[in-house]
């Protein structure tokens, strides 16, 4: 009975003392704050002097923290549970709740009591010396000395906080992180704690946290029950005030710090975290500017490793061996993962006939090779698999149709990747091309292409080991070889030899010694033909007849192919048709079928005489490239162009004879949609005298006009992508060329050109120049004026303009230059029919 009336007593206390608990919470509270600042001031100043503080007075501080957020939101609802109160505190209006906070009050009192309670003796200690785990490394190490310095020296900058290092799989990035681990063994540099993650492919938070928490002592049974975002407090609040060395070993995706509950690095804290990634864009997220890639090895330092791994007994075994050697560990390209493998694999094989053989399967098919598909590629296809979107890895293994280190051209790999049907063209060329340019981006971020410049051309070229990773997987992991044909610079005098033709989608015979194509078997699934570079001579007429799919066929420097069969008509699927540098005559009837060509590629047929019929029946021509192509620019061909409505790309750069150039006076280009008109290397438009430009809604630059010195009347109208006259950028060339344009021109005007901006870059002399018509052009705010411009240097030069808001808005050169031609400027009305007359005002 007694202990039900002990019971009884503290229940009713819970709601009958909770006024005095409330005070006596209040209180409590406050002291114990005090002592908790002057504790962490204390404690301040004994670690600043090199002392650690105690793991006990750490968890001390952590419970005080808990309590007082609990303590403020009692003490905060106090005033509405002490109006519940009734009958002098004995009962409430709510009684359940009064009860439930009053229990809160009295149990939270007392654990704030305890606490305050507690007596520190010793609250830091003499630091103890977190050693650094060593780990292993590779026993050869070749090549690493300089880039180590380098990586070393940038992480320890002051201004770095994060540090990535990116390249592509098997290069050597864990080796160099785990050196830059181990040169922290015996030495801190002043970090509290060095820590070391495999993160890997899949990037598990709580993973991280747990490999952190143990390193640092903080795993354990209450660790365990923790939630994820729990373990992120416990981890911040406990390296919040050290100095943290974080080592991220491969990771594919951003790690976010704050979520695992790692300190931002910044050069307050001095912390830092350094990172190994094959993608080039997870620098950029992690938010890395300067990110540092691993390269392969240089030829010299692969040999060297290739080797160490061969041994000197093998490579003695026979005079032949080293030189053969060489060429083996070529074939790696500086590979470490492949060196390393190939060389051990080699390391028993004493006889110049294994060598041989060696090399010619690396050459041929390299899969084959010992350790390739269980070593080498499944590694390099962890980046592939990486890829999310199928049209990216499509592209990808696209790419392995050219041959080793091979140099390809962007421009020529979308084209084909749009005429292969891989991007999607509908939605205009230049909206494909951009595509195009934003996948080879992911993939050299990727570290699976690199970017080549190549005499001013933007190039990508793909590591022969990657190359045959992508082999790999585009032959269905080996399951089907023949799905892909690549025999690029093989040597093939004949075609290949193929056992089931029905499976075969790609067949690549670049650089060959192919003379003749005779009748073909069915290729029933073929879409890509690619015979660059192959030696033809002849092609039978048979030999296209069963090609029902194909879209992309290539044979351009065939320099001794002089003639086309005319069953070429018989590729109805046919998109791209690439003749360039050929010794074609002429271009046979059978082409007027390919109703379906996107691009045709003639430049530098010489030999090419007359196309007069064939362009008018191309009515889905996209890009045409008639560059120094053999026949004369006449009125037919002139005409058959304008019928081409879908033609968005025009690459015209012809060197014509005299009597030509005498005859080409006049240009037009009306409602057509071609978007680029590419620049001829010299003057060669000599009699060109009038050019009108009339809704060409795609062209972007007239650049061309600067090689046209006899100019007399230039008219554009509703060019609505119209940006430049002449380019900056793309005049240079002029320019450097002591070209001074437009010295002729007469008669300039310019109409509804909404994105136009510049006429030409600097002010010219206009010698001749009588009138400058601008209408609706509200974005050219300059004109290439100064006060000596103009006819003969007087004041006859007249601009007429219909917006008054425009000849306000002119940033002119200087006062003078205003002054001298704000007298001669003449603002006239829009006639009612004006836009339906376009040529109105263009002198004949």
């Amino acid at each position: 009975m007694k202990k039900v009336c002990q019971w009884l007593d503290i229940q009713v206390g819970y709601v009958h003392n909770l006024e005095k608990n409330l005070a006596a919470l209040e209180t409590t509270m406050e002291e114990l704050k005090a002592k908790r600042d002057d504790l962490s001031r204390r404690v301040t100043r004994e670690e600043d002097g090199g002392l650690q503080r105690l793991s006990e007075f750490q968890v001390w501080l952590t419970r005080v923290e808990t309590f007082e957020n609990e303590a403020n939101n009692l003490l905060s609802a106090r005033n509405g549970q002490l109006q519940r109160l009734c009958l002098l505190g004995f009962c409430s209006k709510s009684l359940i709740l009064s009860y439930c906070y009053g229990k809160s009050v009295s149990m939270n009192l007392r654990e704030v009591e305890k606490l305050n309670s507690k007596v520190f003796e010793v609250i830091v200690e003499q630091a103890h010396t977190f050693e650094v785990e060593e780990r292993q490394l590779q026993s050869t190490i070749v090549g690493q000395k300089e880039m180590l310095e380098n990586a070393w020296n940038h992480l320890m900058e002051d201004r770095v906080g994060i540090m990535g290092l990116y390249g592509m799989g098997g290069v050597g990035k864990t080796t160099l992180l785990t050196q830059l681990n181990n040169k922290f063994s015996g030495m801190t540099c002043g970090f509290d704690f060095v820590i070391w993650v495999v993160v890997s492919k899949e990037l598990r938070v709580e993973k991280i946290q747990s490999e952190i928490a143990r390193k640092v002592g903080l795993d354990g049974d209450e660790w365990k029950q923790k939630e994820k975002s729990q373990k992120a407090d416990v981890i911040y609040n406990f390296l919040r005030k050290k100095r943290l060395l974080l080592f991220l070993d491969d990771i594919w995706e951003k790690v976010d710090l704050v979520e695992i509950g790692i300190p931002f690095p910044t050069t307050q804290n001095r912390c830092k975290v350094a990172f190994t990634t094959r993608s080039k864009a997870i620098c950029a997220h992690m938010g890395v500017e300067e990110p540092m890639e691993v390269k392969c090895l240089s030829e010299d330092d692969a040999y060297d490793l290739f080797q160490k791994k061969v041994g000197q007994i093998t490579l003695r075994s026979d005079p032949g061996i080293p030189e053969l050697a060489r060429k083996v560990a070529k074939k790696c390209c500086g590979l470490p993962l492949a060196l390393n493998v190939v060389g051990e694999a080699m390391s028993c094989k004493r006889t110049l006939q294994e060598w041989c053989y060696t090399i010619d399967v690396l050459t041929s098919y390299a899969v084959e090779f010992s350790g390739m598909k269980d070593k080498i590629l499944p590694l390099l296809k962890y980046s592939y698999d990486n890829l999310e979107v199928e049209q990216v890895k499509t592209c990808l293994l696209y790419c392995t149709l050219f041959p080793e280190d091979d140099k390809i051209p962007k421009e020529k790999l979308i084209s084909l990747w749009i005429c292969e049907g891989i991007i999607d063209g509908s939605g205009g060329i230049e909206r494909a091309e951009n595509k195009g340019y934003d996948i080879i981006g992911s993939l050299v971020r990727a570290s699976l292409l690199t970017d080549v410049k190549w005499y001013g051309t933007e190039n990508v070229c793909m590591h022969d080991v990657v190359r045959e990773m992508a082999l790999w997987i585009a032959s269905d992991l080996g399951a089907q070889k023949e799905a892909f044909i690549v025999r690029a610079g093989a040597g093939l005098s004949e075609m290949p030899k193929v056992e089931n033709c029905n499976v075969v989608r790609r067949m690549s015979l670049i650089k060959n010694k192919i003379h003749h194509l005779p009748s073909s078997h069915e290729y029933l699934e073929l879409t890509t033909l690619l015979l660059e570079k192959a030696n033809l001579t002849n092609i039978s007429s048979e030999f296209f007849k069963s090609m029902p799919r194909l879209a992309v066929l290539d044979l351009s420097y065939n320099g001794n192919l002089f003639e086309l069969p005319d069953g070429i008509s018989q590729l109805v699927s046919l998109q791209y048709l690439n003749l360039s540098y050929t010794s074609i005559r002429h271009l046979p009837r059978g082409v007027q079928e390919l109703k379906k060509l996107i691009h045709l590629d003639l430049e530098e047929t010489d030999n090419l005489s007359n196309i007069d019929g064939i362009l008018s029946s191309l009515h889905n021509l996209k890009i045409l490239n008639l560059s120094r192509a053999g026949f004369s620019l006449d009125c037919n061909i002139l005409e058959e162009l304008q019928t081409l409505e879908h033609l968005e790309i025009l690459t015209i750069e012809i060197d014509l004879q005299p009597v030509s150039m005498e005859n080409l006076r006049e240009f037009n280009i009306v409602w057509c949609s071609i978007s680029e008109i590419k620049n001829p290397r010299t003057t060669c438009f000599l009699n060109l005298s009038k050019v009108i430009i009339l809704d060409c809604k795609c062209v972007k630059e007239l650049t061309l006009l600067m090689f046209a010195p006899n100019l007399r009347v230039l008219s554009v109208q509703f060019a609505k992508q119209l940006e430049d006259v002449i380019n900056k950028e793309k005049g240079r060339q002029g320019e450097k060329s002591g070209i001074v344009p437009f010295r002729r021109l007469e008669f300039l005007s310019l109409s509804d050109l909404p994105e136009m901006r510049n006429i030409y870059w600097n002010p010219l002399p206009f010698p001749c120049l009588k009138r400058i018509d601008i209408n609706r052009c509200p974005n050219l705010k300059k004109l290439p004026l100064d006060s000596q411009s103009g006819k003969l240097g007087g004041n006859g030069v007249i601009i007429r303009y219909t917006v008054k808001e425009w000849i306000e808005a002119v940033e002119w050169i200087d006062e003078a230059t205003k002054t001298r031609f704000l007298r001669s400027c003449l603002h006239i009305c829009e006639t009612p029919n004006q836009d339906n007359q376009p040529h109105s005002s263009v002198p004949t």
